[in-house]
């Protein structure tokens, strides 16, 4: 038994059983694959993989038990080489943060201004995604920190710490009759009689509007969602609705052609800063974290790190 086969019978699962995948992900001959799957099955002395012909189909009831055994065996092997790079190579290294086009845009930029001031030779990969796929991303390895409002506190095997708290704004067209109401005097019915333009379903927040136009029993006409308040803006300029996007998207100077309008009518929102239960960041990677969140509660996080059985 050796780590290549182990990683191959991971990156089967992850390919769903397409070995030409698995290869092309690790770099290696189809052919290579299948013999060191027939190679643990025979030194095992058990069947892992479901056929049908040549084609894999699914997990054996010994091979889910394997792949359990597998994926921690793994993510161990790779807090081991993290934990020599720390010692080794403290201030150089990769680090991979999977998050939404609004913090990446509007919330990061001086967070990571200043820790690459601080980590110049730290290689800082920023990939945009949904909430979902940012967990995943988290799950499978492909990510260090996942940096999101949904999706990251609801998945048993990330640990989670609160970023920041922020509400919803809305935004207008110059002169448009919600821009002429006082703040203190919007209300959702009076919303509600506009065309709406907000954020695609689990991103930043949607699900708390939803549930605010639901409790109070109205239907609105969303006529359009976009994955990000740069594209929500374009649209309400054309007036094509009225804008609800995140209150750190409107700047005065470059939306001049739009109105802000603070209101709290959404409610409260958290954006979650999450690693993957048992995945060791290096040093530099907690230090991240703390720009982010300086009262984040990083023990916990190391803590995670190790859980217990």
């Amino acid at each position: 038994m050796n780590f290549q086969q182990l990683r191959i019978i991971r990156e089967t699962v992850r390919q769903n059983y397409n070995l030409t995948e698995a290869s092309a992900a690790l770099y290696t001959s189809q052919s290579g694959v299948s013999k060191h799957i027939k190679d643990l099955e025979d030194e095992l002395g058990v069947q892992l993989f479901v056929r049908k012909g040549k084609r894999l189909l699914g997990l054996t009831e010994p091979g889910q038990a394997l792949l359990s055994i597998v994926e921690r065996m793994l993510v161990d092997a790779d807090n081991i080489k993290r934990l020599a790079d720390d010692f080794n190579k403290v201030d150089e290294g990769t680090l991979t943060i999977a998050t939404t086009h609004t913090q990446a845009r509007y919330v990061l930029p001086p967070i990571v201004n200043a820790f690459k001031k601080l980590f110049p030779k730290v290689h800082l990969i920023l990939q945009q995604a949904s909430p979902v796929e940012i967990a995943e991303m988290l799950l499978l390895g492909v990510a260090d920190i996942g940096i999101a409002t949904e999706s990251l506190t609801t998945e048993d095997n990330l640990a989670s710490v609160p970023f920041y708290n922020w509400q919803h704004c809305i935004i207008t067209p110059q002169g448009h009759p919600l821009s002429k109401i006082p703040a203190h005097e919007l209300t959702l019915e009076k919303l509600a009689e506009f065309p709406i333009i907000t954020y695609h379903g689990g991103f930043t927040g949607r699900s708390k509007i939803d549930k605010a136009f639901e409790n109070a029993n109205l239907d609105v006409d969303i006529v359009m969602s976009a994955l990000d308040a740069d594209v929500i803006k374009t649209y309400v300029e054309l007036g094509m609705g009225v804008g609800i996007v995140h209150d750190v998207a409107y700047d005065p100077e470059r939306d001049h052609r739009l109105k802000q309008i603070q209101t709290d009518i959404f409610g409260i929102n958290t954006t979650w800063i999450a690693v993957r239960k048992g995945h060791l960041l290096r040093g530099f990677g907690y230090q991240f974290i703390s720009q982010c969140a300086p009262d984040a509660d990083i023990k916990t996080l190391k803590k995670a790190a190790y859980p217990e059985d």
